[in-house]
């Protein structure tokens, strides 16, 4: 999918910067990571994500800890790895909830950002002129999901990574009535009143071409693809996957010997309900952030209608976390990374959720146990967040096809892997059990706030409630 090239008017006068300041300022990237920047926040020239990251640093008075040595690298790609280090840099930089806004600002600090918009015009011309014809450009880094959640990224996919519109106004506005539970309907949920229930058994004629949760309703068959153009697909979504993981694999693996120790965990479970649900919901919320980014990669993707974007995003973000927990795994001791330590069932106690939790470190177990490389989670993930099954999608039939290439492309892998036979029926089998932990979680979730509604409406983080319900109170708070 080729980028879209955002027209840049020329330079004008300094006296004029004010009125120019979004075309101009852009063109600085972001002071914090690198990124391409959307003006200024708080005082500095940042892009969407590290204005969110602060602005959420600063409603939460969040005590961050570094897992290094304090001197971890921010850049587009590592940001999201060490907040403590992200916020040391943003608050290096001069970001502050008291600076002044950009038509307040000085003459001599508008000359002065004049100066850095026309030096790095400069560059990019220098650059433009260096670059052969046909040269592919390098992958713009895009993170619409930053400060409040799917109203956020709804306003960056629309300014930033699809384009600007060309009139400059809002993108359609019925996007705005996808804010509801979106929950698997009951023959989906695989749940009975006993709990989960145990993965269905698969059994698929020869030919029937798909699976369930791939069911297509233009009675086409396979698409005809190319073997290349799967390898692409299979190259792109890897490598989106790869880019886009919280911890690196080799991070984790070190980390396994570093459990919690029984006091550590009896801290844990010592923890009032409600605290201990803010921080779960924190420690989600920072992972479905990856999980949106890994999205807006994949190839395709970002082609698809706005409300299917977000419409697929609330339904399966959270299932892809739950794919993406065998990689944090550890089966030998039963533990999960949480918090900066590898952490067993019991200390998730106070949440008060045991059947839930249960079911967690089962999936996480039995998936853990497939040995699944990175490119398997990848494809498989893509397979997961594509479901053209979601209720409310407007053109199923393109998220079907596309469900459909990812589904090939993770056959393809499989048998490039030589792994055994039926396992891809193993895998897709895992869907009905995502989608049962899923609601599972809703309704637990449901239950906290009957009992601390103003806990929920407070503290959780608005991307969460976002998400996982429809009748939270949403403040958006105007960033400096």
């Amino acid at each position: 999918m080729g980028r879209v090239s955002h027209r840049q008017p020329a330079v004008r006068a300094p006296p004029h910067c004010c009125s120019q300041k979004p075309a101009q300022i852009e063109i600085i990237p972001c002071k914090i990571c690198g990124d391409k920047s959307s003006g200024i926040h708080y005082g500095v020239i940042t892009c969407e994500g590290c204005k969110g990251f602060f602005r959420r640093s600063q409603q939460s008075n969040a005590a961050y800890s570094c897992p290094r040595q304090k001197n971890c690298l921010i850049d587009r790609t590592s940001r999201n790895r060490c907040q403590h280090c992200r916020l040391q840099k943003c608050l290096a930089v001069g970001m502050s909830r008291d600076a002044v806004k950009f038509g307040r600002m000085s003459k001599k600090q508008r000359d002065s950002l004049y100066a850095e918009v026309q030096k790095h015009r400069l560059q990019q011309q220098q650059r433009d002129h260096q670059q052969q014809p046909g040269e592919a450009e390098p992958l713009t880094p895009t993170y619409g999901l930053s400060a409040s959640g799917l109203t956020e990224l709804h306003d960056d996919l629309s300014g930033y990574m699809d384009g600007h519109t060309p009139d400059g106004g809002k993108p359609d506005s019925a996007i705005n009535s996808f804010y509801l539970d979106i929950q698997p309907s009951p023959d989906q949920s695989g749940l009975d009143i006993n709990g989960i229930k145990p993965e269905p058994i698969c059994d698929f004629a020869p030919g029937s071409g798909f699976f369930p949760y791939c069911s297509f309703t233009n009675g086409e068959t396979s698409p005809t693809v190319s073997m290349a153009e799967l390898e692409h697909l299979a190259q792109n979504i890897s490598k989106s996957h790869m880019e886009t993981c919280q911890y690196l694999r080799e991070e984790l693996q070190q980390m396994t010997w570093q459990a919690f120790l029984q006091e550590e965990m009896e801290n844990y479970q010592n923890k009032p309900r409600e605290v201990m649900w803010q921080l779960c919901a924190i420690k989600i919320t920072e992972a479905i952030q990856y999980v949106v980014e890994f999205a807006k990669r994949i190839d395709g993707f970002m082609e698809l209608c706005q409300n299917d974007q977000i419409v697929l995003l609330k339904a399966g973000s959270l299932e892809v976390v739950f794919v993406r927990m065998c990689r944090a795994f550890d089966s030998q001791n039963n533990t999960v990374y949480f918090d900066g330590k590898y952490a067993g069932p019991d200390v998730f106690k106070s949440l008060g959720c045991d059947d839930l939790i249960s079911s967690v470190f089962e999936f996480g177990k039995n998936l853990c146990s497939m040995h699944l490389s990175e490119d398997e989670i990848a494809l498989f993930s893509a397979f997961v967040l594509m479901s053209a099954d979601r209720s409310w999608l407007q053109e199923k039939v393109k998220v079907e096809k596309l469900q459909q290439k990812i589904q090939l492309a993770l056959q393809h892998v499989l048998q490039k892997n030589h792994r055994e036979d039926g396992i891809l029926t193993k895998l897709i089998c895992k869907v009905s059990t995502l989608r049962a932990l899923c609601s599972r979680h809703t309704e637990k979730l449901t239950a906290f706030k009957a009992i601390y509604p103003d806990i929920v409406r407070t503290h959780f983080p608005p991307l969460y409630k976002e998400l996982f319900g429809s009748d939270f109170e949403q403040s958006m708070p105007v960033d400096g």
